[in-house]
């Protein structure tokens, strides 16, 4: 028989890393974690959204097969739950008789208590629920063991919908959230004001459970904290870290209060973005079955954060690179990568492309007869590196990362099937000043979480030298673009800021200049659509956030 509860409630709180899709993996892992909160002591766990399923499932959702075995899996997991130990809080996708729904299920006593689904589905940015899920209704708290709880789930605390204050109004009086709130850069900050704009209106405190882990583009960083009732942080857990934590709660004549729970600090911007790029690089890879990765180390910053980003979090023993020298490849370079692969000690090799570059000179002698060098013979050459990569990953099983950052995506400085080839692209969404950025704090920490080793192990030298592709002698990549800090904030107000070539100039920048990139950002759009995937690390990333058509005539003039 479940015992009721008076004046205390053991909250445990299930920050961990689903796979969608892996439903009988995703009920192992609440199994699991409901077996480790029972032996702690815990009353009740509580799982992220859609956790059975994985978020985000996407049009998985749309097969009733997918939508039987996530309600198999409850059933499980409720008939569990008559052991007198924790109850449960899980997400999953369900279909009713109204629809299929984003639901939440409530477990205790060996079966399902209650159901409630998402009323407001988001569909904005990466989000797209409208596609494939129908709303739900507004219901009241339920009744746990004596306590009236309410479970908004995630946007519901994003809007003004009255959600939290009507379960208020209908005798709450603690709100769980469970959530799949993707990361972005000071994401944490927003989601605090998020909540705490709730408990004003609400008055409950309010406890946000995030999921964690990497799913194509999209990371999901964890951080799940909660307010108490008066505002004053109750918890607050690691972001990029599992964790089953138990918090306690005392219910006083001013409600409930959070009296044990851990805060941990939030990292900073350079930690907090380098370790997503890792989680993300790590999910990928490995939910994916790849076991191991290969890219070309060029002895620039890309490919070197690259590598480091490959190593910490893979191991050194999963990573191959690949230096791929050309007669322009300067000295500075092979010196560069070696020392980097050096102090990451990963395999490194040699293979000189001059060979088959010349070689398809030589077969299109002929048809480029009276033309003059240029741009074609230069992507010779790092289309002659992408087909060696993915020679190698088709002889070994080893997936191509792919280096490009945001900058240079975003005008187009890449070479379609060269330097674009490869299954992940962990910096895809890093301005190249930002890539400088985690290079210098890398140089310095060893991430949590991370295999790599500590020390230097960008070479200083990559740092400083002046960035270029050495396609052709001498060849900086300022030759044809402006300098990367004036580019990467034209390109942050134009990408991320949607602003107009007029705001953009009076920021300081020229005419002539924010008009050029601008045109080259619209030009690039058919390059960027056949990328391959990458971590998301700004508000608004190429693929799920941006969806600007390829041929588009408009231009800000």
């Amino acid at each position: 028989m479940t015992q009721m509860i008076s004046d205390t409630l053991r909250i445990a709180i299930a920050q961990l890393n689903p796979t969608v899709g892996d439903i009988a993996g995703n009920l192992a892992l609440a199994r699991q974690a409901r077996s480790q909160a029972a032996e702690k002591g815990a009353d009740l766990v509580i799982f992220t959204e859609l956790f059975l399923s994985g978020y985000p499932p996407e049009d998985l959702v749309l097969k009733p097969a997918f939508l039987r075995a996530c309600w198999k899996a409850l059933e499980t997991l409720a008939v569990e739950t008559a052991d007198g130990g924790p109850g449960v809080v899980i997400g999953l996708p369900r279909q009713s008789e109204k629809g299929r729904h984003n639901s939440v299920a409530l477990l205790d006593g060996g079966k399902v208590v209650a159901l409630r689904d998402k009323v407001d589905l988001p569909n904005y940015g990466e989000f797209d629920e409208k596609r494939v899920f129908d709303e739900g209704e507004i219901s009241g708290p339920y009744n746990f063991r004596g306590v009236r709880i309410g479970i908004p789930i995630c946007e519901e605390i994003w809007n003004d919908l009255g959600v939290c204050e009507t379960l208020a109004e209908a005798g709450a009086e603690i709100l769980l959230v469970p959530n799949g709130s993707p990361y972005y850069r000071g994401k944490v900050d927003v989601r605090h004001q998020v909540a705490l704009k709730q408990i004003i209106e609400s008055g409950l405190p309010l406890v946000y459970v995030n999921q964690l882990g990497g799913q194509d583009e999209l990371v999901f960083d964890g951080g799940s904290f909660a307010f108490n009732g008066d505002k004053s942080l109750a918890f607050q857990l690691a972001q990029f870290e599992q964790a089953v934590t138990i918090t306690e709660w005392k219910r006083s004549s001013t409600g409930w209060r959070c009296t044990s729970g851990p805060v941990e600090p939030v990292p900073d911007m350079e930690e907090a973005d380098y370790r997503a790029c890792m989680l993300g690089f790590r999910d990928y890879v490995n939910k994916n079955g790849f076991k191991s990765v290969v890219l070309g180390l060029s002895g620039g910053i890309d490919s070197a954060v690259c590598a480091a980003i490959a190593v910490d979090a893979l191991g050194a023993d999963r990573v191959r690179t690949v230096m791929l020298p050309y007669h322009y490849t300067s000295s500075d370079s092979l010196r560069d990568a070696a020392e980097c692969a050096d102090a990451l000690g990963c395999r490194y090799e040699t293979v000189p492309i001059a060979e088959p570059v010349e070689g398809f000179l030589s077969a299109l002698a002929d048809t480029f007869e009276g033309t003059e060098e240029g741009i074609t013979e230069e992507n010779l050459q790092s289309r002659t590196r992408g087909t060696i990569l993915m020679a190698i990953s088709n002889k070994f099983g080893a997936m191509v990362v792919t280096t490009g950052n945001k900058s240079e995506m975003s005008v187009g400085y890449a070479t379609l099937y060269g330097d674009m080839n490869g299954g992940f692209n962990p910096i895809k969404d890093l301005y190249k000043m930002q890539v400088y950025a985690i290079a210098r704090w890398r140089n310095h920490t060893v991430p949590r979480g991370a295999y790599g080793p500590g020390g230097e192990v960008i070479p200083q030298n990559i740092i400083d030298k002046a960035p270029s592709a050495e396609l052709r002698p001498n060849q900086t990549d300022q030759d044809s673009l402006p300098p990367y800090p004036m580019l990467d904030d034209i390109l942050e107000c134009l990408v991320e800021g949607e602003m107009s070539v007029e705001d953009i100039v009076a920021r300081g920048h020229d005419v002539a200049v924010v008009h050029r990139i601008e045109h080259l950002l619209y030009l690039a759009e058919y390059k960027r659509r056949q990328s391959a995937p990458g971590v998301k690390i700004t508000r608004k990333n190429f693929g799920r956030d941006r969806r600007y058509p390829i041929t588009n005539r408009f231009r800000d003039r």
